[in-house]
């Protein structure tokens, strides 16, 4: 069961990765209307995040990397927002980091479950609020008139909480959802393992 399991995503055409990855893209650029477009808004929801968790869920981390990187340029290109330097900078990267991270070890896993699930995205997001904060040093600097400790909590933790919850709470149900549907599918080791232990 485990090897069919591991095996579902590589059966996947590219095609139709990449007409997901497309979608995912798409969802990234448009999802920030819902918040008006207002910066303190986004900053809390974080709406660019779940389309590109969901791209390297589903699609692997080679797509969720490119779309997190892409996502926030092409927004800047295309309605000015979010402004490239520094924030948008930044965010490719930390976007980037999300995708490739929680796309490789969600693979990676031995079985693909609830509890693999959320490890991966846990693990994705200090990762990529670790380099989101690194970046914004090489692109800020430090100290006062620079990029703060203050300022890396605020943006990474304080402020981004009600997006941390909402992505907690949507992408596994999501992932519920195309289990059901057959896009992806968990492992059922885990239940098997305790009906041989019952047994």
């Amino acid at each position: 069961m485990n090897k069919t399991d591991n095996t579902v995503d590589k059966k996947r055409s590219p095609v139709l990765n990449l007409t997901l990855a497309a979608m995912f893209l798409a969802a990234g650029l448009l999802l920030p209307f819902l918040t008006g477009q207002i910066k303190q808004i986004g900053n809390m929801l974080l709406p660019m995040h779940i389309p590109v968790i969901l791209c390297g869920l589903i699609c692997g981390w080679k797509y969720g990397l490119g779309v997190g990187f892409v996502t926030p340029i092409l927004r800047y290109f295309l309605w000015g927002m979010p402004v490239l330097y520094p924030n948008g900078i930044a965010m490719a990267f930390e976007l980037a980091t999300y995708g490739l991270v929680v796309g490789l070890l969600y693979s990676r896993s031995r079985w693909k479950c609830i509890i693999s699930l959320y490890r991966s995205m846990l693990i994705a997001m200090i990762a990529g609020r670790i380099v989101w904060g690194i970046s914004e040093i090489f692109l800020l600097g430090l100290g006062e008139n620079g990029f703060t400790w203050e300022a890396f909590m605020a943006g990474a933790f304080l402020n981004a909480f009600p997006g941390i919850i909402l992505q907690l709470v949507f992408i596994p149900a999501m992932m519920l959802v195309l289990n059901k549907t057959g896009l992806v599918k968990f492992s059922k080791h885990r239940k098997k393992s305790l009906e041989n232990l019952e047994g």
